[in-house]
């Protein structure tokens, strides 16, 4: 360890676990702005929704029998869509190990006041997948965002299962290939492995979810922005780029700008491929520290994408230190953890990331800890 900065900057310092790195190239002058101050219902406007819709389809590699809608309110707004829509026909199952699964055992239990059975776990941990009952809804995270956790494949998920499977998937999608016929709710945000800009969700629906849809009305009152059907019928218009609220044009070309990137570089093999050499990378950096640990401990379950660290002895005071060492060095910013996990570092590792950049934090993780670990012994 030395006193010295390091020679070798990360050329882009962004780390942030959400909104995430931009794609490698972008600027504002590359968006295509002819939308821009017409309205979302013109013909140029319901031509670059689909657009959208249809380039996340095949960069998701997404069967025919799944539709694809974009919704306001991000990934939680697309969640709650589906929650407040769906449930309530069948009993529930709620799995929660970080900060997102948590909120939507809350909506469940005190907003929706279904009294779903919940399967815990603690930071870093994974429940026990066998102990879910799939005649139940079963709701969980496919990679949660706050604690580097994730499952490690659709294999415990039945074909034959009774219930419907709601996967929040906004660290996941177009970082893992997912087991679509295993999946019939799904949602995530522009925001994470895409860099696209927020305040948009993107909703994913099997044809068990359709079918849910349109046999089972709630009891509970449904605002406006919530209803996915109208007489008795799924309204397929959200799917085709008739979005219930007015969108973000210029959000919406800019997720078109990397979904047309992740395409030019090979599609989803290729995020895939990205995702792994960086979380690969960070790991190499991990295990060459004693004082640098991984939050998950097994690696099967370990994230590829938002990558939670354990610093030896550290308090979320030291952890806020050392980040902004490093962000006033301007090689990264926002790597502090989530404020509801254990003080730690969380390195986003998805595809907009270059593998350079990440393997360049090394030495400058040796360089703060030089400066700031004394003060933990």
């Amino acid at each position: 360890m030395t006193n010295t900065p390091p020679g070798v900057r990360p050329r882009r310092p962004y780390f942030s676990s959400g909104p995430c790195a931009k794609p490698p190239g972008w600027t504002p002058e590359q968006l295509d702005t002819r939308i821009l101050g017409r309205s979302h219902r013109s013909g140029l406007g319901k031509e670059r929704l689909k657009l959208c819709i249809d380039l996340m389809r095949e960069m998701l590699a997404l069967p025919d029998s799944h539709r694809i809608g974009i919704v306001p309110g991000s990934d939680t707004g697309a969640f709650e869509m589906a929650m407040w829509a769906m449930l309530g026909a069948r009993p529930v199952t709620c799995l929660a190990w970080e900060s997102f699964g948590e909120g939507w055992v809350t909506d469940a239990v005190k907003q929706l006041k279904l009294d779903p059975t919940v399967i815990r776990a603690d930071y870093g941990q994974l429940p026990d997948l066998n102990q879910v009952d799939w005649s139940n809804d079963v709701l969980f995270t496919w990679n949660g965002t706050t604690s580097g956790v994730r499952v490690p494949d659709g294999g415990w998920i039945p074909e034959d299962r009774e219930g419907l499977c709601f996967a929040d998937a906004t660290s996941a999608v177009f970082a893992y290939d997912l087991p679509w016929d295993k999946i019939d709710v799904a949602t995530f945000s522009w925001q994470k492995v895409i860099g696209g800009e927020g305040a948009h969700g993107v909703l994913i629906l099997g044809p068990r979810a359709v079918e849910r849809l349109e046999s089972f009305t709630p009891e509970r009152p449904l605002p406006k922005i919530f209803r996915l059907t109208k007489g008795g019928k799924l309204i397929e218009g959200i799917f085709t780029g008739e979005t219930i609220n007015t969108p973000s044009m210029l959000a919406v070309e800019d997720a078109i700008f990397a979904l047309e990137w992740a395409k030019s570089i090979g599609g989803l093999k290729a995020l895939i491929a990205r995702s792994d050499a960086n979380a690969a990378a960070l790991d190499r950096i991990v295990a060459g520290r004693n004082w640098l640990g991984h939050l998950a401990q097994d690696a099967a379950s370990r994230s590829k994408t938002s990558v939670c660290l354990t610093v030896d002895g550290a308090d979320n005071d030291f952890i806020k230190r050392f980040a902004k060492l490093l962000e006033a060095e301007g090689v990264a910013y926002d790597i502090a953890g989530y404020r509801d996990a254990p003080p730690g570092l969380r390195i986003w590792c998805g595809a907009t990331v270059d593998t350079a950049d990440i393997e360049a934090l090394g030495p400058w993780f040796d360089w703060a800890w030089a400066q700031l670990g004394e003060q933990l012994q």
